[in-house]
Formats: C-alpha cells, sequence, structure tokens
C-alpha cells in the first residue's frame, strides 16, 4: 500500500501542472515608499491544501492585505493585520495549479487524453480524496511523498542526478489549471485599485532537484488582457532556469506581456543559486549573465524559512551574521545542511564581481526585497501576529509538529517575515514594476523601517538637516540599486547619504551598517561591515560597538524605547576606497532587541521558549546595493 500511494502521489504532482506612503521629494519626481509582500500562497497551491488551507483563497489574501478582518483557513478564527499593505502578489504554485483544491471539492476538469490515461487518473482521484478524507484525513503525508529525495551525487548537475526522477505530462490536468488561473487572475483584477492598492499577476516556479531550492516567484505588470493569453511556466515543463527565462522571453514577444523573476530562498540551494558555473557545469557566458539579470533584477533575501544575506560559515567576521538561520533542506530524507557561498547574497554579490571581471558582465548585479512565503494566504510578517508558515502550524500547540518531509523543521523554525520596500512614484503596477527593475527596493525582516541611500562623490552636508534628503540624492548621486563609475578626480572618495527611520508603531533603532565588498588586484573578493552611525554615546573599540542592551521583557513581550534612536543620518565616506577597485555596498539597519514570536507563543503556553529559535532578535532592513566600477 506504501509503495502504490508513493506512486499515484507522485503521478499526481508531476502529472498536473495602514501603511500610508511616505513621502520624499525628487527633482524629477515625487517618491513614495511602498509596502508589500511579492510571495504569498493560498488554497490554489497543492503543498498549501494539503497542509490544511482549504479556504483561504486569493480573495482572502487580498482582503487580509487590504487590513480587512478574514476567517483563518486552520483555527477559524477572525484574523486581521495591524497595518494593510500597499502591494500584494498572490503567487501559488505552477505545478498543479488549483489541483488539489478541484480534485477534494470535486470541480476537476479532464482533457482528451484517452483510455489508459482516464483510468489511471480517476484511480489517482480517488485516492487522493480517500487519503485526504476517508482514510488518514492528514494531506501532510501527501505532501511529504512528493518531495524529492537527497542528491546521489551532491556538487553535479541536480536534474540529471538519478535521485531526481522527473515524470512526463501523464494525465496533465490542462482544464483544471487553466480555470484557476483564470480565477487568481479575475480575484487580483477585483482587488486592484490604481493608486490605493495594487495586485500584481503572479506565480511560482518551483524547481527544487534533489532538494536544491531554485524556486523564482515571476511578476507581471500586466493585465487580464494578457495573462489569460498564456498558462504559467512550472518546473514540470523544466527544472532549469534558463529555460524558464527562454519562456518569459518568448511569451513577451507573443503577448506584449513584461515579467521578472525573482529568486528566493537561496540559503537552502544547495550552493546553485548563485554559483560559479551555471546549474548544467557550464561556464557562466557573456550571454548567459545578460539574460539572467535582463529577467532577475531583484532576489528575496529574507523569509519565512530563514534569512539568506550571509552565514557565519561564510561571513566569519560578522557579529549579525547569525540571524534566523534556517538548516532543512526541502527534501524527504534529512540532510546536514552544507553552508555555501553560492546559497547567500552577500557572497552571491561578491562572485558577481569576481565573475564581472572575467568576462565583463555581472551576472549577480541584483536588488534585495523581503516576502513572507506564508501559505496560510495570510502575509503576516508581525512577530506578535504571526500566523506559521502553513496553516495547520499556527497555533501555539501545533508549532512544534514537523511541516516538511523527514526533516525535524518545525513553526518555531520559522520566522516571521518579511517585507517588501518599495521606492516608487505611485502606487500602481506599471510604477512598482519600474522600482523593482531599476533595484530602487530594499527589504525588512517584518517592521517597517524607512531607509534611504545614496551613492555620489559630494553631497551638500544640509543634506542630513532637510525633510527632503531625497532632492539632495537624486541631485548630487545615485539610489539604492544604482551605479557608479569613474571618479571626479584622483582624490575623490565615495560616500553616501544615508537616513534610517524607526517604524512608526515599532523598536527604536541601534545602528546602522554599511556592508562592502570590493576585489583586490589579483581579482578576489573581500567584504567589510562598517558601523556607520548608531545610537547612545558607544564608541568604536577595534571597529566593534558594544551591545545596545536589552529591553524585552519575558513577562509580556514587550519592549522599552529608552534606547536606541527613533532616527539616524549620516553622510559615510569609504576610507579604505581604492578608485581601480570593483566594489559594491549596502546599507543593512538594526534594530534594538525584541521579542521573537517564539517568545509570545512561550508566555501564552506557560512554558521554556522553545530552543528551536531564539527568545530575542534584532530585526533589520537590507537595502539593495550601489556598485562602483573603475
Amino acid at each position: 500500500m506504501k509503495k502504490i500511494k508513493f506512486t499515484l502521489t507522485l503521478i499526481l504532482f508531476m502529472a498536473s501542472r495602514v501603511a500610508t506612503a511616505v513621502e520624499a521629494t525628487n527633482n524629477d519626481a515625487n517618491t513614495n515608499l511602498y509596502w508589500g509582500d511579492t510571495h504569498l500562497h493560498t488554497s490554489y497551491s497543492f503543498d498549501a491544501f494539503l497542509n490544511k488551507n482549504q479556504s483561504a483563497d486569493p480573495d482572502t489574501a487580498y482582503r487580509w492585505a487590504k487590513g480587512l478582518p478574514v476567517i483563518h483557513p486552520y483555527t477559524r478564527a477572525r484574523v486581521q493585520i495591524k497595518r494593510p499593505l500597499d502591494f500584494l502578489v498572490v503567487s501559488d504554485h505552477a505545478e498543479g495549479m488549483g489541483v488539489i483544491r478541484a480534485i477534494t471539492t470535486e470541480t476537476e476538469e479532464y482533457g482528451d487524453e484517452g483510455f489508459l490515461k482516464s483510468i489511471v487518473r480517476w484511480c489517482t482521484v480517488q485516492f487522493i480524496r480517500f487519503v485526504y478524507d476517508g482514510g488518514e484525513g492528514d494531506g501532510l503525508s501527501l505532501f511529504n511523498e512528493v518531495l524529492p529525495e537527497k542528491a546521489q551525487f551532491p556538487g553535479t548537475d541536480p536534474v540529471k542526478d538519478p535521485a531526481n526522477v522527473m515524470y512526463d505530462n501523464l494525465g496533465n490536468m490542462i482544464p483544471t489549471e487553466v480555470t484557476a488561473w483564470g480565477e487568481i487572475v479575475d480575484a487580483a483584477e477585483r482587488h486592484n485599485q490604481p493608486g490605493k492598492f495594487t495586485a500584481f499577476m503572479g506565480w511560482e516556479w518551483s524547481s527544487i532537484p534533489t532538494g536544491a531550492n531554485l524556486h523564482r516567484v515571476v511578476i507581471s505588470p500586466d493585465g487580464s488582457d494578457k495573462a489569460k493569453q498564456y498558462i504559467p511556466f512550472g518546473s514540470d515543463q523544466s527544472q532549469y532556469p534558463e529555460d524558464l527565462w527562454a519562456w518569459l522571453d518568448k511569451t513577451s514577444k507573443e503577448t506584449g506581456s513584461e515579467f521578472i523573476a525573482i529568486p528566493h530562498n537561496s540559503n537552502v540551494s544547495k550552493g546553485y543559486m548563485f554559483p560559479e558555473v551555471t546549474l548544467k557545469g557550464q561556464p557562466i557566458t557573456v550571454n548567459y549573465a545578460q539574460t539572467r539579470m535582463m529577467w532577475e533584477p531583484v532576489v528575496e533575501v529574507t523569509q519565512i524559512k530563514g534569512d539568506s544575506e550571509t552565514h557565519p560559515e561564510v561571513s566569519p567576521n560578522d557579529e549579525f551574521a547569525d540571524f534566523e538561520s534556517y538548516g532543512f533542506y526541502l527534501q524527504k530524507t534529512p540532510e546536514e545542511p552544507k553552508f555555501s557561498k553560492g546559497d547567500y547574497v552577500r557572497s552571491g554579490l561578491k562572485r558577481g564581481l569576481e565573475i564581472e571581471e572575467k568576462i565583463g558582465v555581472n551576472p549577480y548585479k541584483f536588488g534585495v526585497i523581503g516576502s513572507t512565503d506564508s501559505h496560510t494566504g495570510l502575509a503576516s510578517a508581525e512577530e506578535d501576529n504571526f500566523w506559521g508558515k502553513f496553516a495547520h502550524d499556527s497555533t501555539p500547540d501545533t508549532k512544534r509538529k514537523g511541516i516538511i518531509g523527514g526533516t525535524k523543521a518545525s513553526g518555531w523554525n520559522m520566522s516571521a517575515g518579511g517585507l517588501a520596500a518599495v521606492w516608487s512614484d505611485d502606487n500602481t503596477r506599471q510604477s512598482i514594476y519600474s522600482a523593482f527593475k531599476r533595484r530602487e527596493v530594499y527589504a525588512t525582516t517584518g517592521p517597517r523601517i524607512q531607509v534611504r541611500m545614496f551613492g555620489g562623490w559630494g553631497f551638500d552636508k544640509k543634506a542630513l538637516d532637510s525633510e527632503n534628503m531625497a532632492q539632495y540624492g537624486y541631485k548630487q548621486g545615485v539610489p539604492m540599486g544604482g551605479d557608479l563609475t569613474g571618479t571626479v578626480d584622483k582624490n575623490s572618495k565615495i560616500q553616501f547619504l544615508i537616513r534610517a527611520t524607526k517604524d512608526p508603531i515599532g523598536a527604536n533603532l541601534d545602528r546602522v551598517q554599511v556592508v562592502k565588498g570590493w576585489l583586490d588586484n589579483k581579482g578576489v573578493s573581500h567584504e567589510k561591515v562598517f558601523n556607520v552611525v548608531w545610537s547612545g554615546d558607544r564608541a568604536l573599540h577595534n571597529e566593534k560597538l558594544a551591545p545596545i542592551g536589552d529591553t524585552v521583557s519575558r513577562v509580556d513581550g514587550s519592549v522599552k524605547n529608552t534606547i536606541g534612536s527613533t532616527e539616524l543620518s549620516t553622510i559615510w565616506i569609504d576610507p579604505s576606497f581604492n578608485d581601480k577597485q570593483r566594489a559594491f555596498y549596502y546599507v543593512r539597519v538594526l534594530q534594538i532587541p525584541t521579542a521573537r514570536h517564539s517568545l509570545y507563543d512561550a508566555i501564552a503556553l506557560q512554558v521554556e521558549a522553545p530552543s528551536e529559535g531564539p527568545d530575542v532578535i534584532q530585526e533589520r532592513a537590507y537595502t539593495s546595493a550601489i556598485w562602483y566600477t573603475p
């Protein structure tokens, strides 16, 4: 029975396919700060439905994001976000989009498949219904069965690894997927309100060969007239990102649609997200680098399954590198994670400099955003209002249960994060999409910390005290995501105009840091973290600052803003600048310590804080980088 269950499950899976804008005046246009989530799953995703989200559909997701009360899909309680979002991407998996939902509600649609395929499908559908409703009643076991096995030959092309079994489109349930995609598109159109709330078209391409996470969220700023001309491309059609890019190119030309693809959760990619060679083991060429950057201008640096900025194994001199580290692969058999440079955003940026030095093009010249990857239909990045990864791990009592494959990953291992922050002309699909394309975006791990960063060769000191700091920044430099080339003269030093302001209802700020990566004269990359402005009267000692302190109450989780600053700003000049060396710079802003969601759970349960996560954390923001090229 177990073997039959495994086979039928695989056949089915692989066969189917209030945040008010903050104004900052620019001499060319008004740019506003908008908050959103580009990575949110509903009951139309097979794994969300199998993990007890049977009711939170795209309409629920948009209602939640707009600040309306909704019904939680598992607890059936009334829940609500504290502050509405400005934009949302419902990004359900392309693979089997809406299929499990349709099977269990008996609304599945079949194509012209012939007698044999129809028999296989009928048996599979009846088996799914039995397992989910009439048998074990546990969709989690079904979900775990379709996760991949670990690689037999680690480090080689994972798609061709013997452990990576791919099935053809046996019984592909195209009619059901067409219906589901149409309903998702229609929901986005209903909820899109230009100037007030933006609902994007999108989906997730979910390549995961041998447990290496290579997922991308695809976003389009276009409407239903174009979106209904195609069906989302899934990893059941190809597990190689190059084939996704080729499909995006072909579909753009055929329909006039625009797209970007956002890599996510690189921390468990087994080194394949930002590699030195392609997934197929081939050298990175100029064409590959240009194509990747055309379709992938932004990556997701933080989300529920951990933080992907960096890790102590790859940044041993960074005292804040060990933040929301996540040590579980998305596969059936547990495997001790190996933390690779190809897994993390900072080392990916450094590797991009090295490759650019060799071939003249940087394949990893990306901006960063945060998002949730929630499968509850609820974009919940607030620590004290976090509703889990899946619907069934959304309560304190269910947080310790395993939720992914044979791993020990639980709800307490998960992070309540993150959010995408966008500096855009206005709150419309095209304007926000344009900001993504030019990389004028940044990430937070949940709080709504406002950050401005400009790079240049000489900023007016009056900018620091100006309410319209951005007016100076745009006129005298380039914003986050931009490029600086050459110098004014041989004595010029690169400098950065930076301002960070606390979340209006959140904790104060500890410090602002600049993270620099550069190449030496041998083409080898290096990194360094600079503390550039901080709260209190602390002084640097060996380039380090003493900890800010901890005011978090272990009784109720509250934090006192008796330490830290509400705003930090500076014009920082790089003391180690060398005009002959390629470099990038980005800003990291740290809050004072606050309670993690696991502490709130422990207080509610009247138990010790769970070991699966710390009781307090320092939430943060990461800006997109500014690059310097000699």
